[in-house]
């Protein structure tokens, strides 16, 4: 199957890019009353200490509303219409999310790969570049900043976009909310939050949240139920420090109900393959970690920052592999079980003005994780010789894994004449891999191993600010990712071992934008291109067993448009548009085993890159005002996504609308909010996420039809 979609050619996309500086700097010349005023509120993401229309890179903030009328479990729910970002509901709360940025992480079958994760400053994402969203909590959460682009290097390894929460600061009286949402398939979600903020400096402000989420599944067995706790204490001190210490708590129990083949699908989305049903294929997820963070400024030029966090995770997985594959004596067996240990630190001094109209920051970031992993047979043998699926059995893997980085830094900023201004990074960033085997027996031999990744990653950007209003920018970096412990813990073969065999993948990016925020509203506009050398694609994916590969080069280009405005009184309208084509750039060898059998067959060149997205577009219009009525309606389009390299099948695009409705009472002591919603008006039938390469076919992961929610959250001051 071939795309059908154009190519929009670089001069093209570069005289679109004239075009909106010329209407930007135009709407200028209309009164300066209309003109809303800007954006006073600093980015974190590029730690340049610029508002966003100042900073050169494509960045967005998505501010957590009153008006969110949501159940509140998903980052889908939240991050809506961000331009370049992928971001799809599985329906399958054993897999995480899918996400991708600029078609980086997109082979990813489970959890978050090559885009960075933060919550409150602290890493959700490991040393290698493996992360997961479960963790982040929004019932406490203030705002979400999304950077996409060659900045993303500044945060090192798999940095191929960063996205970065920040939970709200206790402030005012003492409060309690309580809150209750419910909606198809039996979902229900109460939640509690309790905040208040300091009188005096030196004095905390807290905020703590717990929820309980349940659901039936839109699926056979999808069933799952999760547990999320967050708790953020926060000090201003009479120095001028500030001091936040978080906790976090989250516990996972899913049902995975796996993927289908076309015509599975076809003839029924809600579907489990009834072969696999006697598998139980399900995840325990148990997850704890802490940290804190701390900035002082030293006088009015030098500021030290410092982070350290610690914490503990636990995951069980039952996978639906048969016993016949398990004889193998070096396989994995079916049941994968760990326990990870993982914490780090961060230490940053910036200086400001220490020469005429500069900002220099120097640091260090230093992350580990000590992993003990255990593989078992998924089965027990009954009397009659026949296997008990769903069940842990004998030990078949067994081994101590440990990973670390120590990565130094440096930014630098110079305004070098009033319009124009140079920003600059430099990050060497380097990984260590270590695996023990300590199961070692028979034919199953000591596979112990360890590999140092490394590279150093230079990034700048040069600012031309057109006009107090509108800015433009052109940045390039050097990007680097490593695989993952897991993309590497399986060989192509589908035996025990890890493989060392993989290449990190090394990226050169670059970056076209302008940015204006004028009474036209908010926009932005950016070209881009990234291209790739040993790029990790999805080898295969089998029997629960995912293989990764090198690609000897790859390349992505694109363009991407966002803009919002607040059209009338409350009435505000946000649209965005991304367009996407990545590709294999150069053919990719087939291998095969020592039997001449094909493990991975050969990839084209030119083909696309699988589970990427070509054409997105989003559009939404609200009434929002702080108290009272409102409302929003909101339309997604997602083009198809081809399921593998040798683009033969794909998930359809499509098109779904969402309304919702909801009001907000308030007075001194009482604030009361209740909100219904109705996704998916039209009853789409469409694929929601694709599983990358699946060998057995089934690529395909429904999503839900027509779908509705209702909720009601009571606050009460003292």
């Amino acid at each position: 199957m071939q795309s059908n979609t154009r190519f929009i050619p670089l001069n093209f996309s570069l005289l679109c890019l004239t075009a909106c500086i010329s209407q930007q700097i135009y709407a200028e010349t209309g009164t300066l009353e209309s003109v809303q005023q800007l954006d006073t509120l600093t980015l974190q993401a590029t730690r340049s200490d610029t508002t966003w229309l100042h900073t050169p890179a494509s960045v967005y903030r998505v501010e957590q509303k009153e008006q969110a009328n949501n159940l509140g479990v998903n980052l889908t729910e939240m991050l809506k219409g961000v331009s370049g970002l992928q971001l799809n509901n599985r329906e399958n709360y054993a897999q995480d999310l899918q996400l991708s940025m600029r078609g980086f992480g997109a082979r990813s079958t489970f959890g978050v790969r090559g885009i960075r994760l933060y919550v409150d400053g602290i890493p959700a994402t490991m040393p290698d570049g493996q992360g997961q969203t479960s963790n982040i909590d929004l019932s406490s959460l203030k705002d979400i900043e999304v950077l996409g682009g060659p900045f993303s290097a500044l945060y090192g390894n798999s940095s191929g976009g960063t996205i970065l929460t920040t939970t709200k600061n206790g402030q005012g009286r003492d409060s309690i909310a309580l809150g209750y949402s419910g909606g198809s398939h039996n979902k229900g979600r109460a939640d509690i939050v309790l905040q208040g903020g300091a009188d005096k400096a030196n004095e905390p402000s807290y905020v703590v949240s717990s929820s309980y989420f349940d659901t039936d599944g839109y699926r056979e067995h999808s069933a799952a139920k999760k547990v999320l706790s967050n708790a953020k204490l926060s000090w201003d001190l009479e120095d001028g420090s500030k001091i936040n210490w978080t906790v976090n708590h989250v516990d996972i129990n899913a049902d995975d109900p796996q993927g289908l083949t076309r015509e599975q699908w076809q003839t029924n989305p809600k579907q489990q393959v009834p072969f696999l049903k006697q598998f139980d294929v399900r995840k325990e997820i148990n997850q704890t970690q802490t940290g804190i963070n701390w900035t002082k400024p030293l006088n009015d030029q030098h500021e030290i920052y410092s982070m350290a966090y610690l914490g503990h995770r636990e995951v069980t997985q039952y996978q639906s592999i048969p016993n016949t594959a398990q004889k193998n004596p070096r396989h994995a067996g079916g049941v994968i079980d760990f326990e990870r240990d993982y914490y780090g630190a961060d230490l940053r001094w910036t200086g400001k003005d220490l020469l005429p109209n500069t900002r220099f920051s120097v640091g260090v970031a230093y992350d580990a994780m000590n992993e003990d992993r255990q593989g078992y047979e998924n089965f027990i043998l009954d009397q009659q010789n026949q296997p008990n699926y769903g069940v842990k059995g004998d030990l078949r893997r067994d081994e101590k894994n440990t990973l670390w980085n120590l990565d130094p830094y440096l930014q630098a900023s110079w305004q070098f004449v009033p319009a124009l201004r140079l920003d600059a990074g430099l990050r060497y960033s380097n990984v260590h891999f270590e695996s023990e085997d300590h199961y070692i027996k028979g034919t199953n031999g000591d596979d112990s191993g360890k590999t140092d990744y490394d590279k150093v990653l230079p990034s700048a950007a040069l600012t031309w600010d057109i006009s107090p209003h509108v800015m433009s920018y052109v940045s390039y970096s050097k990007g680097f990712e490593t695989p993952t412990f897991t993309e590497m813990a399986y060989p192509i073969s589908g035996t025990s071992g890890i493989n060392f065999a993989l290449k990190p993948a090394s990226s050169d990016n670059y970056e076209i934008g302008v940015k204006a925020k004028n009474r036209l509203g908010q926009f932005t506009a950016a070209i881009f291109q990234s291209k790739t050398e040993d790029d990790i694609v999805s080898g295969q994916s089998n029997n629960g067993r995912n293989t990764f590969r090198n690609a000897e080069q790859t390349l992505r280009e694109g363009v991407e448009l966002s803009w919002n405005k607040k059209l009338w009184r409350d009435l505000t309208a946000q649209a965005s548009y991304s367009y996407l084509d990545a590709t294999f750039d150069a053919d990719v060898p087939e291998i095969l085993n020592d039997k001449n059998e094909v493990l991975a067959g050969k990839i084209p060149k030119d083909n696309l890159i699988p589970g990427i997205a070509k054409n997105q577009a989003y559009a939404s219009l609200g009434w929002l005002p702080e108290i009272g009525f409102n409302a929003g309606v909101d339309m997604h389009y997602m083009d198809k996504i081809y399921v593998n390299d040798s683009n033969t099948d794909a998930a359809p695009s499509y098109t779904v609308t969402s309304a919702n409705v909801g009001y907000i009472w308030k007075n001194n002591d009482w604030k009361i909010k209740t909100f219904a919603r109705v996704d998916n008006i039209f009853d789409k039938n469409y694929i929601g996420s694709v599983i990358v390469n699946d060998g057995n076919g089934r690529f395909f992961e429904p999503a839900d039809g027509v779908n509705w929610s209702a909720g009601l959250n009571i606050t009460k001051a003292f």
